[in-house]
C-alpha cells in the first residue's frame, strides 16, 4: 500500500488579460496546486516571454474541467494576436 498521502485534484479556470486590453477565459484543468502555481511561476511567464507580451496579467480560479494542452495552445494564441496588435 502506499504510505504517501494523494494530493487532491482540482480543475481551474484562467483568465488572462494584455497591456493592450484583450483577454481571454481558457478551462485549465490541474492535477494539484502545485502544478497551477507551475504553470503561473513557469509555464505563462514563457508563453508571455515567446509572444513578446509586456504586463501580461493572470487570474486563476476553479472550474469545472479542461484540458491541459488545448489551454497552452490557447493561451499562447491569445498572446500572440495580442502581440501582432501591438506590433
Amino acid at each position: 500500500m502506499n504510505t504517501e498521502a494523494q494530493q487532491p485534484e482540482f480543475p481551474y479556470n484562467v483568465r488572462i488579460e494584455t497591456s493592450s486590453g484583450q483577454s481571454a477565459s481558457v478551462p485549465i484543468a490541474f492535477l494539484t496546486r502545485q502544478q497551477v502555481e507551475n504553470f503561473v511561476q513557469f509555464d505563462f511567464k514563457r508563453l508571455v516571454e515567446e509572444a513578446g507580451i509586456k504586463g501580461a496579467r493572470i487570474h486563476v480560479e476553479r472550474a469545472t474541467t479542461a484540458d491541459y494542452d488545448k489551454v497552452l495552445g490557447d493561451v499562447a494564441a491569445c498572446l500572440k494576436t495580442a502581440s501582432s496588435k501591438v506590433a
